[in-house]
């Protein structure tokens, strides 16, 4: 997590933060066009993509914290806690199939491997359709 969160203020270009975190109305937007056929292709993160990275890593930081509170003196035994960090829990694994489904979805949609350009970081540059 705190790679992750490194890599996007520091990282290659398409892995920092500023650069593929959009505004909710332009991610309403993709969204539309993404559910009617027709979104945009994007040599980083796609606007839902990229607040999919956001909600992991903010649930995987909830996720720690909860666990962490629960081995303290002061929150050990709470029902509470032990529900809600049962319930990130499962948030997580709900985010996690979204973005695999997101992925293959995307895939299949551009007609790319969107696998490999998550492990090489490097994708194949224009070919002259609509990229964003």
């Amino acid at each position: 997590l705190a790679a992750r969160v490194a890599w996007g203020f520091g990282g290659s270009r398409y892995a920092r933060f500023a650069q593929f975190v959009r505004t909710p109305a332009a991610t309403l937007a993709y969204a539309r066009l993404a559910l009617a056929g027709h979104a945009p292709r994007y040599l980083g993160h796609n606007p839902l993509g990229a607040w999919m990275v956001l909600a992991l890593l903010a649930i995987m930081a909830l996720l720690g914290f909860t666990g962490w509170l629960y081995t303290t003196d002061r929150f050990w035994g709470y029902g509470w806690l032990a529900h809600l960090h049962q319930s990130l829990g499962w948030a997580l694994l709900a985010c996690v199939a979204l973005h695999v489904g997101g992925v293959l979805w995307t895939c299949l949609q551009h007609r790319e491997n969107l696998v490999r350009a998550m492990l090489t970081g490097r994708k194949a540059p224009p070919r002259g359709d609509d990229v964003a």
